[in-house]
């Protein structure tokens, strides 16, 4: 009964209430009750009257309020209803206009390897839980080595999972550079080739160059750097894509074990002569290991050994 009376004035509330205690009055009773003037009270009664919530007196005698208001409540709920779909529509439409007029805070291109190095050294510093990186061969920013903010930010518990062109395992100084980002916690994975190149922070933000490699003479390169949208969640889905599919390069997060690497290495499809200069090896040494590796395998391919090496676990 108390959220029916909400639709009555404080006055007539606390008429009708006295009403009901007294068991039908006059204006003079009311107003002897409620300590106001009998004309006051004569029109408090007329008005529950007229709002079906007293008989026609006098005296008054109060009436079900459920009858009397609640097709006003219906009324003010259907109202209500039509309210809330046209603030809804209103909002759908505002956030529809919101996402056109600032895509430009939503994608933000970078122009220059200054410029994207500084954007790139920037994501790394404020990542708080995890990089997704697609590493491709011929860096246009920087390369392996120079990445100077993983170190820290793995060390502060950033996770990084990172994906690498089978061509860039060759090149001079990045084999190595990964072996110590493994040490750290990194984890790697190769594939022959990558689509792009990649960065993605958080889930939150993305760097991608938008330039292809068959152009870059032609002028700076340029990226563009992603906010929270359905474009990030495409670009994520990519990485995971691609992540299940590559093959890890050291699965325990260790590489501390020659053969473990040495395996790493020839299961990635590197040649023997890369493998040897990698390691500070002879080629004919590498044959060797390979030779011992096979035979504790069973097998007599590198085929059956990369085979063998992913049933039994090795990595």
């Amino acid at each position: 009964m108390n959220d029916r009376l909400h639709l009555l004035p404080p006055a007539e509330q606390q008429a009708y209430r006295l009403l009901l205690r007294m068991a039908g009055a006059g204006p003079d009773d009311l107003a002897a009750q409620a300590g106001i003037e009998a004309g006051e009270a004569a029109a408090l009664l007329e008005a529950l009257r007229d709002k079906g919530l007293a008989t026609g007196g006098p005296p008054f005698d109060a009436l079900p309020p459920d009858v009397a208001l609640g097709e006003v409540l219906l009324r003010e709920q259907q109202d209500l209803d039509a309210a809330r779909r046209m603030v809804a529509s209103l909002s759908e439409e505002y956030r529809s206009t919101a996402r056109r007029r600032s895509a430009d805070h939503l994608v933000e291109v970078v122009v220059g390897v200054a410029a994207l190095r500084q954007r790139l050294r920037e994501m790394q510093d404020s990542a708080r839980e995890e990089i997704l990186w697609f590493c491709r061969a011929n860096p246009i920013a920087m390369q392996g080595p120079e990445n100077t903010e993983e170190t820290p930010a793995l060390t502060r518990g950033v996770r990084y999972r990172a994906i690498y062109e089978r061509e860039l395992l060759e090149k001079p100084g990045e084999l190595e550079s990964i072996v110590e980002a493994v040490r750290l916690g990194e984890r790697s994975r190769t594939l022959p080739t990558l689509p792009v190149r990649l960065a993605i922070a958080d889930r939150t933000m993305a760097i991608c160059p938008l330039v292809p490699d068959a152009v870059r003479g032609l002028g700076e390169p340029t990226a563009a750097v992603i906010r929270s949208s359905e474009l990030l969640d495409a670009l994520i889905a990519l990485f995971e894509s691609y992540w299940e599919r590559a093959t890890p390069l050291f699965s325990d997060g260790s590489a501390e074990e020659p053969d473990r690497l040495l395996l790493s290495l020839v299961v990635a499809g590197m040649p023997d002569k890369s493998i040897a200069t990698h390691l500070g090896v002879s080629k004919r040494t590498v044959q060797r290991r390979l030779d011992r590796l096979m035979d504790v395998a069973g097998v007599d391919s590198r085929a059956g050994l990369a085979f063998q090496a992913a049933r039994r676990g090795w990595l």
